[in-house]
């Protein structure tokens, strides 16, 4: 009886610690690399220099502001030019110009708000007929793919766990898909907990519809 007691309170333990620990990780290491933009700075202009000792997050308020700054620049007209021949600039060197427009394409497709990137949570069969895993809706739209195919497709990424930022992207049938209600934020804390971590479901809608 000791030992099951013993045994309850240590998982009780981690279960308070190891959450508590990861995000602590996740943040030191962002601000630890948000506070390298302070290299930017001449050396007399450096925090550390006039105050004598560093100050942990100073970064963060460099690199929000550079974003803010960026971004004002970038929206007007100006900016935008400057911005355009930077571009050209970056488009003359061979492997530079793969990196850098391949990223771009990528950040403007996910961050821009008429993306349908990553906005849809699917279920569908995979790796075989059977066994279901979720995935993210990356594009429905797939040009020469879905015209060679003559079907509806949808391009989906299929996140391996617990690491989500690598897996598989594939494109398969719009009709083998099932859409979820949970969020793309719920579906990350289930493939990120190894499934331990399920949303809550609202059956109760699901009853009334006959399902």
């Amino acid at each position: 009886m000791p030992r099951i007691r013993l045994r309850r309170y240590f998982v009780a333990g981690l279960l308070v610690w190891v959450p508590l620990g990861a995000t602590i990780l996740v943040l030191k290491i962002s601000v630890d690399l948000m506070d390298k933009t302070l290299l930017l700075l001449p050396t007399h202009y450096r925090p550390e220099i006039w105050l004598g000792f560093r100050v942990p997050g100073l970064g963060v308020v460099l690199t929000l502001f550079l974003l803010l700054v960026t971004g004002s620049l970038a929206a007007n007209f100006l900016g935008r030019r400057l911005l355009d021949f930077g571009e050209s600039l970056v488009n003359r060197i061979p492997l530079v110009r793969w990196i850098y427009s391949g990223v771009k394409k990528v950040a403007e497709t996910v961050l821009s708000s008429r993306s349908e990137s990553f906005r849809k949570v699917l279920l569908i069969q995979y790796p075989r007929e059977g066994i279901w895993s979720l995935c993210f809706q990356t594009a429905s739209t797939l040009g020469e793919v879905q015209a060679r195919t003559g079907e509806m497709l949808v391009c989906v990424f299929v996140p391996t766990t617990p690491n989500p930022t690598s897996g598989f992207i594939i494109m398969i049938p719009k009709s083998q898909v099932i859409e979820l209600e949970m969020t793309v934020e719920e579906a990350l804390r289930m493939i990120i907990s190894l499934g331990v971590v399920v949303p809550e479901w609202k059956k109760h809608e699901l009853v009334k519809n006959g399902h």
